[in-house]
């Protein structure tokens, strides 16, 4: 890499994060190649503040290979007193016509979800957050085992405006 080449990338990169001033929280999971119905995406997050609401969002990129049209979620929450708090969550992924939702112009897209809108973090600590899919087949009483098409987990947590 050329010292310019060098330089417009760490430009772009200050440009991009800066932008995001709603930002408190943002990261990633991997979970390869499927989604194993007993994998689970753990986050930790440390709130300070237990007075203004903030926003939470489950983020999820997903590609063409995903065979349904919605994404069930247990997500689970951890307080600091170690009150836990368990949500079951539904979303659309995909249209009728079976394109994907969310955005991005490849195959792969990425959702921003709503987990807790206006949300107020009761106590100043660490909060585990750990999200698994928990999706089912019509009919069928069993989750499926390897859910494919699922690249990424996300949590995002971000400031009210």
């Amino acid at each position: 890499m050329t010292k310019k080449s060098s330089l417009f990338f760490v430009l772009l990169l200050i440009l991009f994060t800066s932008c995001d001033k709603k930002r408190l929280f943002d990261e990633y999971q991997k979970v390869g190649d499927a989604w194993h119905k007993d994998s689970i995406a753990s986050f930790v997050y440390e709130a300070n503040d237990t007075v203004s609401p903030k926003h939470l969002f489950i983020n999820i990129r997903n590609n063409k290979n995903y065979p349904f049209r919605n994404l069930f979620l247990i997500v689970e929450m951890e307080q600091p007193d170690k009150k836990i708090i368990i949500d079951t969550l539904e979303y659309e992924m995909a249209n009728p016509d079976g394109s994907l939702l969310g955005k991005g112009i490849t195959d792969t897209k990425e959702n921003k979800l709503f987990y807790k809108e206006n949300f107020v973090f009761p106590k100043v600590g660490k909060y585990y957050i750990n999200i698994q899919q928990a999706v089912r087949k019509s009919g069928k009483i069993e989750g499926v085992e390897l859910l494919e098409g699922i690249t990424d987990v996300g949590l995002r947590i971000e400031k009210k405006e």
